[in-house]
């Protein structure tokens, strides 16, 4: 291992422009930012009229289906930005607020936690700053560091009622048992730490391509998924939908090819009815999905590999 020193560097090197490069930039790398608040976001628009004004990115967050609305902000906080972001979630019935920004002040801060600690259960507000680090000449990493967040003595992530935390431990135990049972087939190299969420991922040799594995309580369901990210959609989706009915019949089943077309984000999915609140309904459903993942990753790891990029 090397050690690399780094600098850090302004964002606007980067990104010049808010509007124009930040906010398309992250709208389709929104796992990223997914991954660092612990939600699987799914971009709805950019520059979404709120009246005479717009809203950065309004974001939906697949486990509950509801909105996020995302304020972008490429210098230190203000209040401008702060009272727009409440604006837009109020007019867009949004449940949590995403405030980035390169700076936060300690007053803004504060006003984050106040309002995390004195709204009702169902809101969220994060704030979250962004660091750009160079690396070399030509690379650069970016670094999200959480500053504000919903306070965990008074919500969770989302919202804390008793049949949320439910579903969450419901989620627990089930990917903790998945991810066992999936190990001890030794078919999957790697796998990750379970997490109380409604996906599990499994990577299959490619970055922004992936099985993006589902498990809902609330609509006792759980599914297998391949998720093309939309940085890379226009690289493998149109070559595996060129080969849907062949890669049908390897498969044996017939998965849902681009559930929401609407959607910048692409899945081939198939999905099982369960009930996760009885035990020998959740072993079934796990013994189906460890089979489904093994397919679809041996399918899937061999034809993505096979796509030039």
């Amino acid at each position: 291992m090397k050690l690399i020193k780094q600098k850090q560097i302004n964002p606007r090197k980067m990104w010049p422009n808010e509007a124009q490069n930040f906010t398309p930039w992250l709208a389709e790398n929104i796992a990223e930012l997914g991954e660092k608040i612990g939600m699987e976001l799914e971009v709805v628009g950019q520059e979404v009229s709120v009246g005479p004004y717009s809203a950065d990115i309004l974001a939906k967050d697949i486990d509950t289906d509801a909105y996020v609305v995302i304020e972008n902000q490429l210098e230190k906080t203000n209040h401008d930005h702060l009272g727009k972001s409440i604006t837009y979630a109020s007019a867009l019935g949004a449940k949590t607020i995403v405030w980035i920004a390169t700076d936060f002040t300690e007053e803004h801060k504060k006003a984050l936690d106040w309002l995390n600690d004195n709204t009702n259960e169902d809101l969220a507000f994060w704030g979250v700053q962004l660091e750009l680090w160079q690396i070399s000449e030509e690379t650069a990493s970016m670094r999200l560091n959480i500053v504000s967040r919903p306070s965990t003595n008074v919500k969770t992530i989302k919202s804390k009622t008793n049949n949320e935390s439910e579903s969450r431990n419901i989620q627990l135990e089930f990917w903790t048992k998945f991810r066992d049972k999936l190990q001890s087939t030794k078919k999957i190299p790697t796998l990750q730490t379970p997490k109380p969420r409604y996906w599990y991922d499994v990577r299959i040799g490619r970055s922004n391509i992936l099985l993006s594995n589902i498990c809902s309580p609330q609509k006792n369901i759980v599914g297998v998924r391949l998720y093309i990210r939309s940085n890379v959609v226009e690289i493998y989706y149109p070559v595996l939908k060129a080969k849907k009915d062949e890669i049908n019949k390897v498969l044996g089943s017939e998965p849902m090819w681009d559930a929401n077309p609407e959607a910048k984000d692409k899945t081939i999915a198939l999905s099982h009815d369960t009930d996760l609140t009885d035990p020998d309904r959740m072993e079934e459903a796990l013994d189906w999905l460890v089979q489904q993942t093994i397919i679809f990753y041996n399918v899937f790891s061999k034809e993505v590999k096979g796509i030039k990029v």
